[in-house]
């Protein structure tokens, strides 16, 4: 059912955020229900909730993508996004970031706070978004909303606000008593019926009521002023005075309830068009000026996401920032530099869609079936060509080779892999041509698992995986000479080639330079570009461990020729084998890459992440302050060390750390580690040389 049109300041539109297994898909189902949007409220183990329409999710019983799910209350619309909470598809948190102007952060009734709940509220404060947090599982036995907010206030301090209060603890808990109306609300979804304090709440409500009146107070001068000269605040001067509060993220209004049950569904939604800023309070930066969120500006439409229906076809998600957009408009998309016809103008439900007319500032739409527009786009007409800046989505922190089963799997894999990755850009594809790998990058292992399911699932491409392998490098440490002599007579006319190379070692990242110090004519110039194709040749599979040879420079200075057998191929040949020598007197070296790593963790964690490192062969580069609570640790470490750091990461810090690296440069690798790599190589190719 198409939802009718709405003016910006009857819209909201709320991401529902949080940690994995918090309850905010259950929470939207409800949500839904009570709003007369949905006709049952599904479950997450049946597999039938609105938000989790794909089958991967289904499968696993957890969001791995967000879905945008709408519902009218009390004369607005509410677009609901549904928000993976697991780290490894943060992603979808950076991009819905940019398209909200609030997010609801479910936590559960516990003293604790998790990771997802951390990574919620950093993101909403780099963007700027009002926040409000909803205490859920409020109905389970070792449920401690006592404890949670004495978190919170220790954490925030007054920006935490409580405006409800629960009735009854745990497995008495009934409904919530809303501090803006002083009033009771037991119930559930529609059922909800209101009812008097009870005596034993009224002290805790006077109290927590006075700090709710001392915050929206602070939200507007005008309050302030009326409320320090000792007058009454109506209930709708307390309302606005949280919103704005709220939006200029002085208060953080926490609510309660439960999204097994019901409980608390009908304020939640009630406070969210209460107390949670429309578009209008959320002007958008493009083109290197604000926008208002005017139907009748010029038209700035942002791509938000992307996903491949196996139906409809590709689907672009549209955030409406200004102007209106109608079915049958010839965009602009601005990023692209490429015009557009929107033949399929649709409003998202989940899973369905509904077709639209038009979609004014403030609204989001789904747009099907465009040709070259992806997630980070701007589309805009050829007059304004206004762009918004693309989203800056995390590097991939993990990687795995993969490799197709199957000839008709590799026919298919490279079309499907292209598909993922336009769906989802924290992934990542790369063919290393060096390493004869292709290469598979995300978030984490479930991420990549998922992606990998999805080859199969979705695109019929199976594929094997195995561990990505280090780039590591060969070199030389000393000096030495060595002759090459390539002489072959079959009958008739034969080859000769006689080359003498010296070679010695260039500084690191230096990489390979060849000199030509032949006098007399012992060598015809016309055959020293053979000899240093070569030594090129020798160099890309290196003597060791089959490893690139770098970092050396390499002089012909003598050698002899034949006047009838003496032709390029045998020169070539002369230099590739004085070469081989030349490295197995000259104390050959293997090289691994270091790179620099920088972790942003708690304080409390430091101790561990460096002592880790110090098992990983990595060198301190120097700690600080990267904000409250958090310490930025840089360090240089061993490539190879670094494989499964983001699972190890996370299992230390609980989630809590993020890291990214760059190449810096190679260095020695050590003896031990060296040898197990030439004997590794000598099994499965034969015999190396000996360091």
């Amino acid at each position: 059912m198409t939802l009718k049109s709405y003016t910006p300041d009857k819209i909201r539109n709320v991401a529902i955020v949080g940690h994995g297994g918090a309850g905010k898909t259950m929470l939207v189902e409800h949500m839904l229900y009570t709003a007369t949007a949905s006709d049952r409220v599904g479950s997450v183990e049946s597999g039938n909730t609105q938000s989790d329409y794909d089958p991967l999710e289904q499968k696993r019983h957890i969001s791995v993508s967000a879905s945008i799910l709408p519902l009218e209350w009390k004369d607005h619309k509410i677009n609901i996004i549904d928000v993976p909470g697991f780290p490894d598809f943060i992603g979808d948190l950076h991009a819905v970031a940019e398209v909200v102007d609030a997010m609801v952060i479910v936590c559960e009734a516990k003293a604790d706070l998790d990771v997802g709940f951390d990574l919620a509220w950093d993101i909403a404060e780099k963007h700027g978004l009002a926040k409000c947090i909803f205490i859920n599982k409020l109905e389970r036995d070792n449920a401690d909303y006592e404890g949670l907010i004495e978190t919170l206030d220790a954490r925030y301090g007054s920006r935490i606000v409580n405006v409800q209060i629960p009735i009854g603890r745990q497995a008495l808990f009934s409904g919530v008593l809303d501090l803006l109306n002083l009033q009771v609300y037991k119930g559930k979804d529609r059922g909800v019926d209101v009812h008097e304090i009870p005596e034993e709440y009224r002290e805790e409500a006077e109290y927590r009521r006075e700090k709710m009146m001392d915050a929206a107070a602070e939200g507007d001068d005008d309050l302030m002023l009326k409320y320090l000269e000792g007058e009454k605040l109506t209930p709708e001067e307390v309302e606005h005075g949280l919103l704005e509060g709220t939006r200029r993220g002085r208060v953080v209004p926490v609510l309660l309830g439960s999204a097994a049950t019901g409980i608390g569904i009908k304020t939640l939604m009630d406070r969210i068009i209460g107390e949670l800023p429309s578009p209008l309070y959320h002007p958008v930066n493009a083109g290197g000026k604000q926008y208002e969120e005017d139907p009748n500006g010029p038209l700035i439409g942002y791509v938000f996401k992307t996903t491949a229906d196996p139906y409809v076809g590709k689907i672009n998600y549209v955030r409406i920032f200004s102007g209106t957009l109608k079915a049958d408009d010839v965009v602009l998309n601005v990023t692209q530099e490429e015009n557009e016809k929107v033949h399929n103008l649709l409003e998202p439900h989940g899973k369905s869609q509904d077709s639209l007319s038009q979609v004014c500032a403030g609204d989001i739409c789904a747009i099907a079936k465009l040709h070259n527009t992806h997630t980070g786009d701007t589309l805009s007409t050829a007059k304004d060509r206004i762009m918004k800046p693309k989203i800056e989505f995390p590097d991939p922190v993990y990687r795995v080779a993969i490799r197709p089963k199957s000839k008709s799997d590799e026919d298919k894999m490279s079309q499907a892999i292209d598909r993922l990755l336009e769906e989802d850009p924290t992934l990542r594809y790369t063919r290393d041509a060096e390493l004869h790998q292709e290469l598979f990058e995300g978030m984490g292992d479930i991420h990549l698992d998922i992606a990998i399911e999805k080859l199969r699932e979705r695109y019929g491409v199976n594929v094997e995986i195995e561990e990505a392998r280090v780039p590591y490098r060969e070199t030389v440490m000393g000096t030495a000479k060595a002759q090459g002599k390539f002489k072959r007579q079959t009958g008739g006319k034969g080859q000769y080639g006689d080359c003498h190379l010296e070679i010695e070692p260039l500084p690191r990242g230096e990489g390979f330079l060849f000199e030509n110090k032949v006098v007399g004519g012992s060598i015809p110039k016309n055959y020293i570009p053979a000899v240093e194709k070569g030594v090129i040749e020798a160099m890309t599979k290196g003597v060791l461990a089959g490893y690139p040879f770098v970092d050396a420079k390499v002089t012909v200075f003598d050698g002899s020729y034949h006047d009838v057998d003496s032709n390029e191929a045998a020169f070539k040949m002369a230099g590739h084998m004085a070469f081989k020598e030349c490295v197995d007197k000259a104390r050959p070296a293997m090289l691994e890459p270091i790179m620099n790593v920088e972790i942003i963790i708690n304080d409390d964690d430091v101790g561990e992440v460096v002592g880790d490192l110090n098992t990983r062969r990595g060198h301190m580069q120097g700690m600080e302050p990267a904000s409250a609570g958090k310490t930025k640790v840089e360090a240089q470490v061993p490539m190879a060390t670094m494989m499964r750091y983001a699972l190890d990461l996370r299992s230390i810090t609980k989630g809590r750390g993020w890291f990214k690296t760059s190449f810096s440069h190679y260095e020695q690798l050590p003896s031990n580690e060296a040898e197990t790599l030439i004997k590794q190589h000598e099994a499965e190719h034969g015999s190396a040389s000996v360091m």
